[in-house]
């Protein structure tokens, strides 16, 4: 019996930073599907919900404050690790109290 390769969804309008935690994540065991937006990682998690989000603070359109969320209101179990280049209290304080289960900051060495 093969045993399916825990998912996590990768969410970032930045296409380096999206093939870089790629690589990162998928060394470390875990199957990856990357999102441009937060508007489709939202349309794709109605299929299928990943295992746990990297999700970035800093995208155009809707913030990851916002698909946090959205997520929290409709998915609540999914973990969440926010990934910012713009590093504050404030907005870290913010993403634990709505609940992120981590909180890291680019770049990400792998």
């Amino acid at each position: 019996m093969i045993s399916e390769l825990p998912l996590l969804a990768v969410v970032d309008d930045d296409a380096d930073v999206r093939v870089a935690l790629t690589r990162l994540v998928s060394s470390a065991g875990f199957a990856v599907e990357t999102f441009v937006s937060g508007a489709a990682f939202l349309q794709s998690i109605e299929d299928h919900e990943p295992d746990c989000v990297l999700l970035d603070l800093h995208m155009p359109e809707a913030s990851g404050f916002d698909i946090q969320e959205a997520l929290a209101t409709r998915h609540a179990a999914v973990p969440i690790v926010i990934i910012t280049g713009h590093d504050s209290p404030e907005s870290r304080a913010r993403a634990l109290r709505q609940g992120a289960k981590g909180y890291l900051c680019k770049p990400v060495d792998d």
